[in-house]
């Protein structure tokens, strides 16, 4: 089980055996070894159909067609909004345990405070604490779950998620033009659009090198803008793991990644960016995501099948069948995974047992 709170943790010289990976799993790239692979795009201008438009969408469909994920800039988020929604998420993250556990969303609470993730069944522990609150739709807000310290979060919180909103309807309104569809369609799949903010915090590791701060993994939902700090963590693949970037953070960028919802109403068009977090024994890292999803309910299939191309769905489902299968995957193989380590070390055991004492002290 994860423990409460990582404060006391932090400090300590070696890392607990609950998050520590597999070899195979563990980071290949140094957290501040930078790339510029992923494109980083201005949006300025992008309302100007006579101007710049065209040329920025292009850039968009390039780079989910490419890695699924890339960074805007000019974005009109407002940067005192950024600072205030920052400065209060790292004072909530510097509150005594008491105070972050009175939000305590272990034991399937909707919203809250929690270490490491919510999904139940995880074989090996995330090394991040994260506060979430789910914003959208406005009427389902259930404001007994949303952290009422530092004073002030609630309401920078509103303003925020509405502003992200916004944000991540403008750029799929850019990929549903790109597919010959209304401007709507992508937005109008998601029924009644959900929202959940994320606020991940990695703290300071004894061991950085053994554990990840958000496991390798897709997004399932839509669309996801992430607001990360200078510190860089983030990581992103298109080759199945084998090589891995990090993302070089830009102050008051948004890192946008597409999910497996937005894949899939593409045809597989455009990618569901495969990304996980690192961390390191220097510095503490803070990021914010806001996942944009479609209601429980919304159909998942194609919305446009280009000629020549084959539905990449065999039928359609609803997202809440979706979600349930993918996790139920992710869960199934962790719990594989688990019992071939073991099973070998039962092996390697019984080998040893079978040996003559001289033979194995030789």
């Amino acid at each position: 089980m994860a423990p409460s709170t990582l404060t006391a943790l932090a400090n300590e010289k070696t890392l607990e055996t609950s998050f520590i990976r597999d070899e195979e799993e563990r980071p290949k790239v140094a957290y501040n070894k930078f790339s510029d692979e992923i494109p980083v795009i201005s949006l300025q201008g992008i309302d100007d159909v006579n101007g710049r438009r065209s040329e920025i969408c292009e850039r968009i469909v390039n780079a989910c067609e490419d890695w699924g994920v890339f960074q805007v800039i000019d974005h009109g988020v407002d940067a005192q909004l950024i600072s205030q929604m920052t400065k209060l998420a790292k004072e909530f993250f510097e509150l005594p345990p008491e105070e972050k556990l009175r939000f305590d969303m272990s034991g399937g609470k909707k919203g809250g405070f929690i270490v490491s993730s919510h999904l139940q069944g995880e074989v090996v522990q995330d090394w991040r604490e994260i506060v979430t609150y789910f914003s959208y739709p406005i009427r389902a807000r259930d404001y007994s779950r949303w952290p009422d310290k530092p004073q002030g979060w609630i309401g920078v919180t509103e303003q925020y998620s509405e502003k992200l909103m916004d944000l991540a309807c403008k750029l799929l309104e850019v990929l549903s033009e790109a597919m010959g569809l209304e401007k709507e369609a992508l937005t109008k799949a998601c029924v009644d659009m959900d929202q959940k903010v994320v606020v991940n915090f990695y703290p300071k590791c004894p061991e950085p090198d053994l554990t990840l701060g958000l496991k390798r993994h897709t997004d399932p939902g839509t669309i996801t803008l992430l607001l990360q700090d200078q510190v860089g963590g983030l990581q992103a693949t298109k080759d199945n793991g084998k090589t891995w970037i990090t993302v070089q953070p830009v102050e008051g960028a948004f890192v946008v990644n597409l999910g497996d919802h937005g894949h899939y109403l593409s045809n597989g068009r455009f990618k569901n960016a495969d990304h996980q977090a690192v961390v390191n024994s220097n510095s503490s890292r803070l990021s914010i995501a806001t996942f944009q999803n479609p209601a429980p309910d919304a159909k998942v299939y194609p919305l446009k099948i280009r000629e020549g191309e084959k539905s990449i769905m065999d039928e359609p489902i609803t997202f809440a069948e979706m979600y349930r299968r993918k996790m139920s995957k992710d869960l199934e193989l962790a719990r594989l995974k688990k019992l071939a380590k073991e099973e070998k070390i039962q092996t390697e055991e019984a080998k040893l047992e079978s040996k003559p004492i001289e033979e194995i002290l030789a």
